[in-house]
């Protein structure tokens, strides 16, 4: 299992707009990937509604984690996730 914890960068935290440019990002990677707050249940980083649900704040602790077998490309795709939310980018890289 590969597994991220990071800060939310985003100051009103994991609202429409941010959620929905994560969830295109975790679509993009191909990877199966979860959020969840700190001792929180983990839900699905492709599904908008589940990451809205966890209505997650700014400032706050995540942790992303893949069930893919530990390769190179399951951990970037984890890696990119984790800087997208730690940087709280307002839209998708060029990277994702």
């Amino acid at each position: 299992m590969i597994e991220r914890r990071v800060t939310i960068g985003w100051a009103d935290g994991l609202h429409a707009r941010p959620a929905s440019i994560f969830v295109r990002a975790a679509m993009a990677t191909g990877v199966p990937v979860t959020i969840a707050r700190r001792d929180g249940a983990p839900v699905n980083a492709a599904s908008l509604l589940a990451v809205l649900t966890l209505g997650a704040e700014g400032g706050e602790e995540v942790v992303l984690a893949s069930g893919a077998e530990d390769t190179a490309a399951a951990r970037e795709a984890v890696d990119r996730l984790a800087r997208l939310v730690s940087e709280g980018l307002e839209e998708l890289p060029e990277t994702v």
